[in-house]
């Protein structure tokens, strides 16, 4: 996941903004200096591609630890920078308080409200906002580490927070479900922490913005204007959306999980509290509202995971040289996914990927939800079903 490594699969997939990532880290921050060339303001292209299409704008994710009334919570937040200078005076300031260099996502013991108060200080126009807001562990809303209102995280700061970002296991709908959240833009990101380039816009904002710049973009998360829709995997597929247990192997939804007080009935321990159960616990709305202007949302599983499904492997890196040729045929992932037309698919991808194609563009793939840390699974429709395609991913 190096600077020309990122540019190089961001442009298969089609996206044409990505952010860097782990600005904080002394030793990335060198390597962005040396990697990247300014083009717009707070917008850089990758040196060694002069001609790649994708730009990057300065990004990076911290974690806040902190005890308050006898209980520990632990909260991950994204931080947008308008242009390295500033992510490297927003650094220093954090340096204050824990070493930089252990971790490219490194440990604060400060409230989330102390965050937010450095680094704008240091940077008024960075944007601050909570990462993968549901996941049971490091989030806003965790059920085992979080908070159940966002006041009570940032506390006097929570006015400059304008954005959430959703995670893998939650989307809109879910989010629009509880009233106080209405304020803020829905974001959709990636976060792509680990060496597997397809995540890279698994999740992912379609903004119209005049120009490419970090001011346009910073805008249009503040105030919408131009903010079209995301793009959502769907969050059955997220790895905590359902409440279980991995090493007992059972999961369930938040009803049954409920009727079961929580506990596991194989080893009698408590559930991992699934991101569907944990939004019924906050909502104040019923399933089905959309608030008034509400920007859109679309449900998209990476191409490796629909050959994978296809295929009937269990590792998506086998579909590199398929992924690679149908990249080739029709230009980028995104243009596959949601615009080439399904007959031409089925041509040149077979029945089998075509027909996944057309049924998530439908948003009507049978997905087996995740939980406690293992992703959901695509089932294939039940006349394309053969032994051979029994498959569980084992590197998404």
């Amino acid at each position: 996941m190096t600077i020309p490594t990122i540019a190089h699969y961001a442009a298969k997939k089609g996206l044409h903004i990505v952010g860097t990532g782990d600005f904080t880290h002394p030793q990335w921050w060198s390597e962005l200096r040396n990697e990247l060339v300014p083009e717009a303001a707070g917008v850089y292209k990758a040196r060694r591609l002069p001609n790649n299409p994708v730009r990057f704008i300065i990004s990076g994710e911290v974690s806040t630890i902190f005890t308050r009334d006898d209980r520990t919570y632990r909260i991950h937040h994204v931080i947008l920078a308008p242009d390295l200078e500033a992510a490297a005076t927003i650094s220093d300031a954090l340096a204050t308080y824990t070493d930089l260099l252990s971790d490219g996502r490194p440990i604060l013991p400060i409230t989330p409200a102390e965050l937010v108060e450095v680094c704008l200080e240091a940077c008024p126009d960075a944007l601050i906002f909570p990462a993968h807001a549901w996941t049971p562990w490091y989030s806003v809303f965790g059920a085992f580490s979080g908070f159940d209102h966002i006041r009570d995280c940032y506390e006097d700061q929570t006015h400059r927070i304008v954005a959430i970002e959703t995670g893998l296991s939650s989307d809109p709908p879910m989010n629009w479900r509880v009233s106080w959240l209405d304020t803020f833009t829905l974001v959709s990101n990636s976060d792509a922490h680990s060496p597997w380039p397809w995540r890279l816009g698994r999740e992912a904002n379609a903004l119209n913005l005049p120009e490419i710049s970090y001011p346009t973009l910073a805008r249009a998360i503040r105030t919408r204007e131009g903010f079209l829709f995301t793009i959502e995997v769907d969050p059955r597929y997220g790895k905590y959306h359902w409440s279980g247990h991995r090493n007992c192997k059972v999961s369930f939804s938040g009803a049954e999980a409920r009727h079961l007080g929580g506990i596991c009935p194989v080893c009698g321990r408590r559930l991992t509290k699934g991101v569907e159960e944990r939004v019924e616990e906050l909502a104040d709305r019923e399933p089905g509202y959309r608030p008034p202007g509400a920007p859109g949302y679309i449900h998209m599983l990476p191409l490796h995971e629909i050959l994978a499904t296809a295929r009937g492997v269990t590792t998506l890196s086998s579909c590199d040289r398929a992924y690679s040729a149908l990249i080739n045929r029709f230009g980028s992932e995104f243009q596959i996914l949601l615009h080439t037309p399904i007959e031409e698919l089925e041509r040149y991808a077979g029945k089998v990927v075509a027909r996944l194609i057309d049924l998530q563009r439908k948003d009507q793939l049978d997905i087996t939800p995740g939980y406690d840390g293992v992703y959901g699974r695509i089932n294939l429709p039940p006349d394309l079903q053969t032994p051979q395609r029994t498959r569980h991913l084992t590197d998404s």
